[in-house]
């Protein structure tokens, strides 16, 4: 299906965003140019406050940066505000209930619960059982806002989805895993090259092939080729490799050498923190096909789109 060809009626049925499996393509474009109205508004300066008076509940498992300010910026840009939930896994094991926590949350007025570090498992607990919108925002399993807003990146640099090739090269994330679901949802063509040990997790792989061809392979340089976007991602945000994950993984930074197998327009991605010289070379992501700047930028556009249209 070709985004260009969709007509936006900027809703959408599925009011829980755990993971993009769950939205249908036509869900994904909504989100798309929602994200796309958000960002023209932001540069006219447009008032946007369509979250008046709503409260957001933030429930932060562990540390974030880039995500939580945009999310606390984002929110303030609608007309929002935002509150601090702790979330400490001690307090689960010492007794506290995942249905006591999100019942009494909903009691108290606010508009979405967004959740980071959650577990999966205990996130689809969450979503069944809330009244109110459930937005994961980051887990070890999925990290659908980062898809989105890269999503929307490429949309925008090359004007399509369908027909686009991405190839994603190193650790098989959750920024992979949900950027994979993403873009085979999109029509885009789709390579991974990992090592074998840490490819996707075969359930995420293969839910994602129900919707698309992916090209999986333990060769960058084939993956790369006549690629229209190259990405990769961080090999240890929140721990350190060992010195063996570092050497397996060694082959797999993406270096002039792989850009060169890529089309001659092709741009590159990272999520961000990026470690120059592990995961990326810096002539690259400092170079001038990197796009990860705009990456960051779109992600407070897509969060704001993910907002209004899961609260609307």
């Amino acid at each position: 299906m070709d985004i260009n060809r969709y007509s936006p009626s900027y809703s959408v049925t599925q009011k829980h965003m755990t993971k993009l499996a769950d939205y249908t393509t036509e869900e994904l474009f909504e989100l798309l140019y929602a994200t796309r109205q958000m960002k023209a508004k932001f540069a006219a300066h447009e008032n946007t406050a369509i979250l008046r008076g709503v409260t957001i509940a933030l429930l932060f498992g562990d540390a974030s940066l880039r995500t939580r300010s945009a999310l606390e910026i984002g929110i303030r840009q609608l007309g929002g505000e935002s509150i601090d939930l702790p979330y400490n896994e001690s307090d689960m094991r010492a007794g506290e209930n995942i249905r006591d926590v999100v019942n009494v949350i909903c009691r108290y007025g606010v508009g979405a619960l967004i959740t980071r570090g959650i577990v999966q498992s205990e996130l689809e607990t969450f979503a069944q059982i809330s009244s109110i919108p459930v937005i994961n925002s980051t887990n070890s399993d999925f990290v659908p806002m980062q898809a989105l807003s890269d999503l929307y990146t490429i949309w925008e640099r090359k004007k399509k989805l369908e027909g686009v090739k991405i190839a994603f090269i190193g650790k098989g994330t959750n920024v992979a895993a949900s950027l994979v679901m993403g873009a085979v949802k999109c029509g885009m063509e789709v390579a991974i090259a990992t090592p074998e040990e840490f490819t996707l997790k075969p359930e995420h792989l293969e839910r994602a092939e129900q919707y698309g061809s992916i090209s999986i392979t333990d060769d960058p340089l084939f993956a790369a080729k006549n690629a229209d976007v190259v990405y990769t991602d961080s090999y240890h945000y929140h721990s350190q490799m060992t010195r063996e994950e570092a050497k397996t993984l060694a082959p797999y930074k993406v270096n002039n050498r792989v850009m060169a197998q890529a089309a001659g327009t092709a741009i590159f991605m990272h999520p961000l923190p990026a470690r120059r010289g592990v995961e990326v070379a810096p002539e690259v992501i400092d170079g001038k096909q990197s796009v990860v700047y705009e990456q960051a930028e779109n992600k407070l556009h897509a969060i704001k789109a993910i907002l209004a249209l899961l609260i609307k």
